[in-house]
């Protein structure tokens, strides 16, 4: 177990005082006749760190009189614009929120130009203000203009820094005091590992935070950093930040990272990104046509593949799979974000008829498609290999429902897999 937190990136004090923890609540503790004593601890283990990383999900506190203010503070490099734009949708889109942003940052180049392009994505107000001008009267400034605009919620974005030093420091206090916001968080890059628990005490220590934003959670499929900061801060964190696109961030959930961090997956976070990100109306037809016995063919493939390109492709779905842990990082090394798209493109190149009949593609095709879609034939063989695994399972599902899906997948499984060495 020490191992394995130490494998996620958890900080050696941390996982210590764990250890310690877990052994005074484990040991005498009796095992439930329908467990082993392996499963009874590792329940105990999960339940452990949900507590440690807060029990339940941190939301911003919005019930204040308008506009309420969100001053953001970390890091250069941490994501902290990118976090804005983010935030702001998220508010926008799930809080159904009036949403302004200002940049108070007064020194790297380029950054209230980001901010504002990053705005006009969204769909949210962009305050605008000048590098002469302080961090304070910015703010201040912004504050009169969100008021003016009925705006719900100000997000106010800061400078970050190279590496902690007291003029930084000073200078967020400074700010922080000018406009008193009602939730400051600490915006803090998962990849640091251990420096984001040391990053995020330094902070603490030097502003009342409020919650912690973690970005860059792709990148660190286990998450031992969100453990880390919770336990050093003391602080919730309320954000994880997945992926660069506007909508990528989710509320913070301590009991599915509990498990990402156990390699467990997260899938309770993938059936709510499929509830979004999923077109319901062309996989309703796809049900339809799967239950009246028609033929799964590649139009049909295309559109689950540019589905899975929705929810950030396959390295963002591998994530939060359970067991990813036990496949060699050599063979997650080949997932490198652009399997999809070549898919998509082979598909892309062959006309109307081979979609629709692929029993067609004979070599001079296959030799076309490739050059067509700047891959090789190999690749259009693999393309029609899981073309044919895909079929199999649909044609299983059309004769025994969910069952015949079911022993399909462990068909599957047992063989291996269609690219992954599955237990």
């Amino acid at each position: 177990m020490r191992i394995a937190l130490l494998e996620a990136d958890v900080a050696l004090p941390v996982v210590q005082a764990l250890v310690e923890r877990i052994k005074v609540r484990a040991v005498g503790q009796e095992v439930l006749s329908s467990l082993t004593p392996g499963q009874a601890l590792i329940k105990i283990v999960r339940d452990e760190l949900t507590v440690v990383m807060g029990g339940q999900g941190a939301e911003l506190n919005l019930n204040v009189p308008a506009p309420a203010v969100v001053l953001m503070a970390g890091l250069q490099g941490a994501g902290k614009t990118t976090t804005v734009g983010k935030l702001a949708k998220h508010l926008k889109e799930r809080r159904k929120k009036k949403v302004m942003v200002v940049s108070c940052d007064v020194y790297r180049p380029a950054a209230i130009q980001q901010l504002q392009t990053l705005a006009e994505q969204v769909d949210v107000l962009f305050h605008p203000s000048l590098g002469s001008d302080s961090p304070e009267a910015i703010a201040r400034s912004a504050i009169d203009a969100a008021r003016k605009n009925h705006v719900d919620v100000l997000l106010v974005d800061t400078a970050g820094r190279l590496a902690i030093d007291e003029a930084m420091m000073d200078e967020i206090k400074a700010l922080h005091a000018a406009i008193n916001p009602v939730e400051t968080l600490f915006v803090v890059d998962a990849m640091t590992g251990q420096d984001a628990a040391t990053t995020a005490k330094a902070f603490s220590e030097a502003l009342p935070l409020t919650g912690v934003v973690l970005t860059k959670t792709d990148g660190d499929a286990r998450g031992g950093a969100a453990l880390s900061v919770r336990y050093i801060t003391g602080k919730p964190i309320k954000f994880i930040g997945v992926g660069e696109k506007p909508d990528g961030l989710d509320v913070f959930h301590p009991d599915r990272i509990a498990s990402r961090i156990l390699d467990m997956g997260d899938v309770l976070s993938l059936v709510e990104e499929v509830e979004r990100k999923v077109d319901q109306d062309k996989t309703a037809k796809l049900a339809e046509k799967v239950r009246k016995g028609k033929k799964f063919d590649l139009n049909d493939m295309r559109d689950q593949l540019d589905q899975m390109q929705n929810m950030g492709g396959l390295g963002a779905l591998m994530d939060k799979l359970p067991g990813m842990g036990q496949i060699p990082d050599s063979v997650k090394g080949q997932v490198t974000g652009k399997e999809v798209p070549r898919m998509v493109a082979i598909i892309d190149s062959m006309t109307k008829q081979e979609r629709r009949h692929p029993a067609v593609l004979n070599g001079s095709r296959r030799a076309r498609i490739a050059r067509g879609s700047g891959t090789t034939p190999a690749d259009v063989n693999r393309l029609l290999k899981q073309f044919q695994q895909m079929e199999k399972m649909m044609s299983k599902l059309s004769r025994g429902g969910m069952k015949g899906l079911m022993r399909g997948m462990k068909g599957m499984m047992g063989k291996g897999g269609p690219g992954f060495p599955m237990r």
